[in-house]
């Protein structure tokens, strides 16, 4: 498989670093399977002959025209975490070059990934729309209400979805490298994951803030902070709405708009969150847990732990 690794001013070091590196790893150890697979070849591409990355190194690239023979082109995120500054370049003249390069690349058919603020690239381009993708967890509030054509899933951690790929934050770039490699061979996937030391990590769920995320709102900031106070106790929708001085089908609206799932999944995650904070930071048994976060039995809470986070709790106490 040729891959074409797009390198561009501004991109995000680590993210380009991780998917060369894990490349790298997988064609040095094809050798150690009994069946190894075929070798990649990984040619970074770019615009211009040096570009500047995001912490201002200098990397020299190939011609951007050998990417329209590659089998794959790869992404890397842009170095911008402020939204309004990301969505200002991204959607401006100095990414016009890789917009253009990512649609084209996908009216021939060839499949594009990326991961992290790189999927605005792709969603800019329009390549997204119709389609499933992920993102960094706090940029889903504003991928959603940007690019609403996209079904956003940011409790995973790399969604394929038609020919495109997309991973979560920032060092989802590893979490994207590693599938890469498992669409040709799963075995070398797991071996490079054990010789790097990455563990899986299907979902973003566990590492959500949810108060960053309700930010995006001052409404849903407001629900969030209410629901915060009644953990402890059941809540009722229309006693959340009333308090906020809006009606139910308000509240229903917004928070599903910006943060695209419901109240009350969303304050199963705010008690998903202090559940796991709590079996970290106290030797609390799990039933007095469940009920400082509104379970009568500490076996709903055990079940909605694994769903959410993908860990038990016995796993999460250990951490």
């Amino acid at each position: 498989m040729d891959i074409a690794v797009l390198a561009y001013d501004g991109v995000f070091d680590s993210g380009l670093a991780a998917l060369l590196d894990v490349l790298d790893g997988a064609n040095a150890m094809r050798g150690e399977l009994p069946q190894p697979p075929p070798a990649w070849r990984v040619t970074t591409v770019g615009f211009r002959r040096r570009v500047r990355t995001g912490a201002g190194h200098v990397v020299t690239t190939a011609p951007v025209a050998e990417a329209e023979g590659a089998d794959l082109l790869l992404v890397p995120a842009l170095a911008e975490r402020r939204p309004d500054a990301l969505i200002a370049h991204v959607s401006g003249p100095g990414s016009a070059a890789t917009r253009r390069l990512v649609a084209e690349t996908r009216a021939r058919r060839t499949p594009v990934a990326s991961a992290c603020t790189g999927t605005f690239l792709l969603a800019e381009s329009g390549v997204l729309d119709g389609r499933r993708a992920t993102t960094s967890w706090w940029l889903a509030p504003v991928f959603r209400k940007r690019y609403p054509a996209v079904t956003v899933d940011e409790t995973r951690m790399v969604v394929p979805s038609d020919g495109v790929t997309t991973a979560g934050a920032a060092f989802g770039h590893v979490d994207l490298a590693l599938a890469v490699v498992r669409m040709t061979s799963p075995a070398l996937a797991d071996l490079v994951a054990r010789y790097l030391v990455i563990d899986e990590r299907p979902s973003q769920a566990s590492y959500t803030i949810s108060a960053a995320l309700a930010q995006s709102d001052p409404t849903v900031a407001a629900f969030e902070r209410w629901a915060r106070l009644h953990l402890d106790e059941p809540i009722a929708m229309t006693d959340a709405a009333r308090a906020l001085g809006v009606s139910e089908r308000t509240l229903q609206r917004v928070v599903r708009r910006t943060l695209g799932t419901s109240p009350v999944r969303f304050v199963q995650d705010l008690r998903v969150e202090r559940a796991s904070h709590l079996l970290r930071t106290t030797d609390l048994p799990l039933e007095v847990i469940a009920r400082k976060v509104g379970y009568e039995h500490a076996n709903t809470l055990r079940i909605l732990l694994r769903e959410r986070t993908g860990a038990t709790a016995g796993a999460l106490r250990k951490r």
